[in-house]
This record gives structure tokens, sequence and C-alpha cells, in this order.
């Protein structure tokens, strides 16, 4: 009798496993896609991975439901390890009903999320859906909307990262919205709230499903893609890679290691990166991976709003994020994509515990109507609310330009940055030389025989006057002006110094980001 019950046990696992059947399965390796097992394998460290309600199904009999049911009903999830380390994870099995979301399925993805907060691990989410189950009505609606509440639940406590391998459409991509990170895999990810038939329907515009919302996309234009993967073992490589950064929890420091990279090392070369014309464009990547343990920078976003760079680096061994200007895309100026990119980035740093250093050369924010009638105020003001809410030890290193508002925007001291250095090279005004002094000496200059000389006479007193690093120093606003060779071991020390930085907030229940 126990036989025939372990018998039919072992029939409904092999059922499980095989999803929506061989036939299915092959379908999707035509497609050159990986099953929602096979992903999941080469995502978790190899036989750390415990499933959880292989057996579930959906319960509806409308358009002969029953004649389609199948174990796992579209949604493969349980826990494992990743270098050690335990995850949740869920895949959306797209040879079952196409991936679509049941109300099991997304009972299934919430009790994942349930467990992943309550044990503080984070969770990993794998799209591949056709979205909300048509047959089940408003219950797949209701499915998607807990997925969305247990999101939000999760924001800020774990953290939540989505890889886009297929389809997403209507629901099934706010989810991945709301997440952390999200990786997307080129010619086979893509989302958008509605497909190209409805959109040729409506608005009769012909576009490709890859033009619409492919991984280049979304990575380029509309910033919902973090990383752009080439295929799908790339991209479970950046999960991997991504997570050694991450703590568990928002409890957590994240994971110190030893790089064997001197803390003392000093860079000479340094300044040389720097042109002696500060209109020259320069590529701060290079400074960034000379100060880093290692020369490893694991850049973030990097094909959007590229006139910010923003990533995690290690400093003897230790975390952090790095915000910087990067001068030869627009000149490092701020504009809407790049305000919005570094404001989730730094709040991003400041839920899970991660140190923020911020170096800065940019001549301001972005003018133009286009900007201005998009919202560059609204916009621009969630990088001054991202650095005034963040409480983790700060450090903000001025390179080369900061002018105006966008030297307020960057870090400045006065948004209670903790340690704020300078280069020798470094010009804090409100205004440039140039443009300060025809605005101050407009009459003058126009009137004069020697304009041009007068004009670079006055340049340079204001420089003198207003402009140089030494300048802010004396008002304390500039802690100190620092030898660019030791760049490194200055930020090392000063993040130790500020290891066990703790600040008291006021009560409230939240503030209110001009979103």
């Amino acid at each position: 009798m126990h036989s025939e019950k372990i018998e039919g046990y072992s029939e409904k696992n092999y059922a499980a496993l095989q999803g929506g059947g061989q036939e299915r399965i092959e379908a999707q390796h035509n497609k050159g896609k990986l099953t929602a097992r096979e992903r999941i394998s080469i995502l978790l460290d190899e036989g750390t991975f415990t499933e959880i309600d292989p057996m579930t199904t959906h319960h509806y009999h409308e358009y002969d439901m029953q004649k389609k049911k199948f174990f796992t009903d579209g949604v493969v999830g349980g826990y494992g390890n990743v270098d050690g380390r335990q995850v949740f994870v869920f895949a959306y099995d797209f040879t079952v009903l196409g991936g679509t979301l049941s109300q099991m399925g997304a009972k299934k993805i919430c009790k994942l999320m349930d467990h992943a907060v309550q044990t503080g691990c984070p969770i990993i989410g794998v799209m591949d859906s056709g979205g909300a189950r048509i047959q089940e009505g408003i219950m797949s609606l209701d499915g998607f909307a807990d997925i969305f509440y247990h999101n939000q639940l999760a924001s800020g406590v774990i953290p939540q990262i989505t890889a886009s391998i297929g389809p997403s459409a209507g629901g099934s991509v706010y989810s991945p919205a709301m997440t952390d990170f999200v990786i997307m895999v080129e010619k086979v990810g893509t989302m958008f709230v509605t497909g190209p038939d409805v959109v040729k329907t409506v608005l009769g515009e012909e576009i490709s499903f890859d033009d619409l919302g492919g991984a280049m996309t979304h990575g380029s234009k509309s910033g919902v893609a973090h990383f752009v993967a080439q295929n799908e073992y790339e991209c479970m490589d950046y999960i991997k890679k991504l997570i050694s950064y991450l703590p568990q929890n928002n409890s957590e420091a994240p994971p110190k290691v030893a790089t064997g990279d001197d803390p003392n090392r000093l860079d000479p070369k340094l300044i040389d990166i720097i042109p002696e014309n500060p209109l020259q464009p320069y590529d701060m990547k290079e400074i960034i991976n000379s100060i880093v343990d290692n020369h490893e920078f694991f850049e973030v976003h990097e094909l959007f709003a590229p006139n910010i760079i923003v990533g995690y680096g290690r400093m003897n061994g230790k975390v952090v994020g790095i915000v910087a200007n990067q001068p030869i895309h627009l000149a490092g100026a701020l504009d809407i994509d790049s305000s919005n990119k570094a404001a989730r980035f730094i709040r991003f740093c400041d839920s899970f515990n991660v140190p923020i250093i911020t170096l800065v050369d940019t001549p301001g924010y972005m003018p133009g109507s286009n900007q201005e009638h998009n919202g560059i105020i609204r916009h621009g003001s969630k990088l001054l609310y991202a650095y005034c809410e963040a409480t983790v030890p700060r450090i903000t290193l001025v390179i080369g330009k900061a002018y105006g508002g966008a030297y307020i925007a960057m870090g400045s001291k006065n948004l209670r940055t903790d340690i704020n250095y300078a280069w020798p090279t470094a010009r804090c005004a409100v205004l440039g030389g140039e443009a300060a002094v025809k605005i101050m000496y407009r009459k003058d200059l126009s009137n004069a025989e020697n304009a041009e000389e007068l004009k670079k006479q006055l340049v340079d007193e204001f420089a003198e006057k207003f402009e140089n690093p030494y300048v802010a120093a004396s008002h304390g606003t500039v802690d100190n002006v620092i030898d660019p060779a030791e760049t490194r071991p200055m930020l090392i020390k000063a993040l130790e110094m500020l290891e066990n930085k703790r600040v008291k907030q006021l009560p409230r229940k939240h503030g209110n980001i001009n979103l």
C-alpha cells in the first residue's frame, strides 16, 4: 500500500519537473531560451535549490481549463544559495500556459516574498510571462496586485532583483519596475505596458517588439533596465556579481572581502587625467578605477544617462557606492535622466548601509526649453532630496567644476555630507569665471577698447577671489584640499572614521519626495 503511494508521489513529482511537457520544453529551446528550472540551476550553487509549492495547480473549470492543468501552475520557486549566501528565487515557466500568472502562481510568489523578508534574504524573479491569465479574469489581476503590495513591503528591507528573459506585458512589467535592479537579455527580454499590435491599432504606429520594449531600448532610453546582458548565462553572472556587493538585508553591512590592495596606495599620475583646459573633456572612470580596490568598478545603469556614473567598488575591502559626473558626456551637466538615475542609486545605497562617495566635475544643470518643459526643476530636486535624506557615511570630492545648483546637488557640505575634499584643480562658484564676468561687468566690457584683455584680467581676478578651492576651504565647506596622489588613502581614512556614524531622525511616516 505504501509503495503505491510512493509510486504515485514519484509520478507527480516527475510531472511537476516536466512543466508543460517535453514538447513545450523543446519549443522553448528552439527559441534559444532556457526553461525556468534551467535558469534557476545556473543561478544557484549546485545542489542547493529547494522547491516550494511544486504541486500547485489552478482550480478553474471555465474554457476547458481542467484539460489545461499542470503542476507548478506556471511559476517555479524556492530557495538556495548564491556563492554560499541564501536567496529566494521564482521563475515564470513559459512552457505552462505561456507563463501567464494565475491566482495560485501569485500566491506562490507572495509566499516566497514573505519568507525572504522574514528571513532577511534577497529575492530574485525571472520574467518570461504572457501577463495575466485571461481565463481567470479578475483573480489573476488580484494576484498581480498582491505581488505589487509585497514588492512595496520588501522595498528597503531586502534587495529585490529581476531578470527579464522573455516577454513581459501589462501587469507583469510593474513588479520588475518596483524592484531594485532589472537585468534584461538582448533580443530575448521585452517589457511593455501595451504590445506592438495595440500600439498599431490605437495609434497607427508600426514598431517591432524589440524597438518598443527590448533590452537596448530600456537600457539606454527609458532607464528601466540597469544591465543589458548578451545571453542568459551573462544575465545570471550579472546577478551573482551584483549580490556580491549587497548585504542580505537592511540590518546588515555589505560583505567585506580581503582584496589585497594596499589602502595607502598612492597614484602620482592621477592628476595627469585632468586636462589643463577645464573645458576639455576626460573620462571620469579612469579616476574611479584608480582609487577603488584592484581597479574593479561595477557600473550600474551604464547605458542610461551616461553624463552621470553610478556603481559599486571596494575601498580596503569594504563596499562603497560611487556617484560621479562624467565630463565626456554633456560635459557632465545634470539633466532629468541623470538626476533620476543618481537619486535612485543614492536611495538604494542609503537603504542598505552602503557608504556613498561622490566625485564632482559639473558645469551645472542642463539648460534649454526641452529640459524645463519636461520638469528639470521637479526631477532635479530628487537628487537634492536623496542626498539630504541619506544617513550613511558620505564623502564628496570636488575634482573640477562645481557651479551653481549642481555644486549644491552633488553632495555639498550643507546637505550634511560628512567629509568634503577638493583637489587643487577644483572650481567652486555660483558661475564659471567667463559667465560671471560677462554678467557683472557687461557695461565695462562693452565700452572697453581692449575688451578681451580686460575680460581675461577680470576672469583671473574672479578665479582668485571666488572660484579656487581654498576659498571654500576657508569657510569650512571643503574640509581639506588634498593632493590628488593621496586620494585613495584619504578616502579610506574618512570611511574608517565614519564607520560607526549614527543619525537620529525626527519621527514621521515618510517624507514626500517630489516624484
